[in-house]
């Protein structure tokens, strides 16, 4: 996780940081202070019911981000970002003034004036903080560095609800309010004086002032890449989630545990660091790279814990209010604190994949202008979520109930996701296989482009090589499979969520050949050829293992020569990859001490000891070491048989 942690030391990240931090920090300072005021001092500023203010405040708050998100998006796309940012703090510095101003006359309609300027300045923000991070960071960084963006922006969140609370109630309260965030505001503004350039991406924008259809513009943006909408469907359901969630910790707290206002901050506190530790776990989780298997892990552990919250929540509160360690004493309040912990962690490693996916996959050209669709949704799934949960528990609903159907309803969601994008679940899947059976070191891996076609030629010891590059790996792949392997319902489920491409063959044997099917001399038949060109000229990555049979060892077997009639009709550069770690595992083909040995078996043959498939996985070994190495690309007229088969056995070596 250090490797994370450094970014925050360096200039084109650190500055930015900072700003964003202190940016979140004074929203829920001058936020929560506002509805503290306007809970307990009521008449000083309003004639009307708290309730009624504090939800008035929040819709006043989030207004913005419906009115204004579109046009926030164009000006990240038509403008230098850094300096986007240092204008939003100096708007921020006046907010702070105004916010004093209404303090000192206990003017409420000046405080929520500045509490809709607040919610503009966090508008404003937004396409800059995610769309500015792919211009300063390298790819590897890219998730390091938006789990610390999270985490940040969680911690904010918190020590900004506590400031404001606080604050209040201390004598001449009003005054450390106005101060703190005047002070806070002034302190963003110089840490934003640091952001490096970040040059604008479409200059000559045309800016379109009509919210309402640039929004739908915008939106259109995000549903040109399918991945990419989803990518924002489900950073949205985490917010409604959440949202709904936190939205519920004060009656909670009072009503459910019997807790008294010290509690409120107990839950959110521990909510807060599972979401941060979260966040942060996901750089190493994913080793550095976007890892969207991530992201049904997340999912998972979202609904298995908000269902136990619902279960773990007491039915009868206790008699008389209980203080903080009475509390922490009390049957079941471990137990409570740990799902809430559960949920912000597994909560972690659902949305910060998401966030770096649908930095990575949108379009350069209008990437602020997506993120801003992004936030649009946000505000909105919030505010429906509210608006459903107050509906549901004026019905009578007991907030336990509710938790057990937000958890429902994220499964729900999950699957209806997972069977669009089937791309999340066959990640999950090789992110489980690669983290839990082996321990995958990787060489070189910065030959593979990141965007356009490429041919990648492997060597083929085993049955889950495919899925073991495909989780080095950070685009989708295409890799190639024997027809008859799709003749599996369930592994033909498989291979059709991650694209694969069957290879028929017209000559077969029960137990012969290797795992992908390319391996006797007879040519792969036209659909197949027809499938790696239709990928290949989408720019998409095809993988194929060209030996003739699967080694039982690292000795290679001979290239075979249609590989050249692929190249012939599509002219992509070749990456040549060597695994190494596999030979005489569990998933190899054929077991034996015999080096050279022509790999055989298919599926559900047995090793040369008698040993079936079944049989070897059971003695499997974990975390066994197995490494990838990719070599330069070659040029398609110099990728002959002989040539690729020498790279790759110079890898191997």
């Amino acid at each position: 996780m250090s490797s994370q942690f450094s970014l925050l030391g360096k200039r084109r990240f650190g500055p930015f940081f900072i700003t964003q931090f202190l940016g979140a920090f004074n929203d829920n300072l001058f936020k929560n202070a506002l509805v503290v005021l306007l809970t307990f001092q009521t008449a000083q500023w309003s004639s009307l019911q708290p309730e009624l203010l504090a939800n008035l405040a929040a819709g006043i708050f989030m207004l913005p981000f419906f009115l204004f998100s579109a046009t926030a998006g164009q000006l990240a796309d038509k403008f230098d970002k850094a300096r986007i940012a240092r204008l939003v703090k100096l708007l921020e510095i006046a907010i702070m003034l105004l916010a004093g101003i209404g303090f000192y006359w206990h003017s409420l309609p000046v405080l929520l004036t500045s509490l809709f300027f607040m919610g503009l300045h966090s508008t404003l923000f937004g396409p800059v903080k995610y769309a500015i991070l792919p211009q300063h960071l390298q790819t590897a960084e890219l998730v390091g560095g938006n789990a610390l963006v999270e985490a940040g922006t969680f911690v904010a969140i918190l020590l900004g609800t506590l400031a404001g609370g606080l604050l209040t109630g201390v004598p001449n309260g009003v005054m450390w309010v106005t101060g703190a965030c005047l002070l806070t505001a002034v302190l963003g503004y110089v840490g934003s004086r640091a952001i490096p350039a970040a040059p604008a991406p479409e200059p000559d924008l045309r800016i379109n002032p009509n919210p309402i259809t640039e929004t739908w513009h915008n939106i259109g943006f995000a549903r040109e890449n399918r991945t990419v909408f989803l990518s924002i469907l489900g950073i949205s359901w985490f917010w409604l989630f959440g949202a709904l969630l936190l939205a519920q910790f004060p009656a909670y707290a009072k009503n459910v545990l019997g807790g008294t206002e010290t509690s409120i901050t107990l839950l959110l506190g521990v909510f807060t660091f599972g979401v941060g530790i979260g966040s942060l776990l996901c750089e190493r989780l994913s080793a550095s790279q976007v890892e969207i298997g991530l992201v049904p892990f997340g999912s998972i552990g979202l609904t298995v814990f908000g269902l136990d919250l619902a279960f773990a929540s007491p039915a009868v509160p206790p008699a008389a209010p209980l203080g903080l360690l009475a509390l922490l004493l009390a049957d079941g309040t471990w137990r409570v604190l740990l799902d809430l912990f559960g949920i912000g962690l597994f909560g972690g490693f659902f949305i910060v994949p998401l966030y770096a996916l649908m930095q990575i996959r949108s379009s350069t050209s209008h990437r602020a202008r997506i993120i801003a669709a992004n936030n649009i949704v946000n505000a909105l799934f919030m505010v429906v979520g509210a608006l459903a949960a107050a509906g549901l528990l004026a019905m009578g609903m007991r907030i336990a109930h509710l938790f057990a159907l937000a958890a429902l309803c994220n499964a729900a969601v999950a699957i209806y996701i997972f069977r669009l994008v089937p791309e999340f679940l066959l990640r999950f899947v090789i992110w489980m296989l690669v983290n839990l059976v082996y321990r995958l070191h990787k060489r070189q891996m910065e030959h593979i482009p990141e965007e356009g076609a490429a041919l990648l030629v492997c060597n083929h010891t085993s049955y889950v090589d495919a899925l073991v590059v495909a989780a080095a790996c950070r685009r989708p792949i295409h890799f190639v499979l024997d027809a008859r392997f799709f003749r599996n319902p369930v592994l033909a489920l498989a291979f059709k969520a991650g694209q694969a491409i069957p290879a028929d063959f017209s000559s077969s044997a029960d137990c012969s050949g290797n795992a992908d099917g390319l391996a006797n001399a007879t040519s792969p038949q036209p659909p197949t050829y027809a499938a790696i060109a239709a990928a290949l000229v989408r720019g998409e990555l095809v993988l194929v293992f060209p030996e003739e049979g699967a080694a039982a060892s690292s000795k290679l077997r001979e290239f075979q020569p249609w590989i050249s009639r692929i190249l012939a009709s599509n002219p992509v550069p070749v990456i040549p990859l060597a695994l190494r770690g596999l030979e005489g595992s569990a998933f190899a083909a054929r077991h034996s001490s015999e080096d050279g040995e022509r790999g055989e078996g298919g599926a559900g043959c047995k090793d040369s000891q008698g040993n079936s498939l079944g049989q070897r996985l059971l003695r499997v070994r974990l975390f066994r070491k197995i490494e990838l190495a990719a070599g330069a690309p070659i040029a398609p007229a110099e990728a002959q048989p002989e040539r690729l088969q020498q790279e790759v056995a110079r890898l191997i070596t």
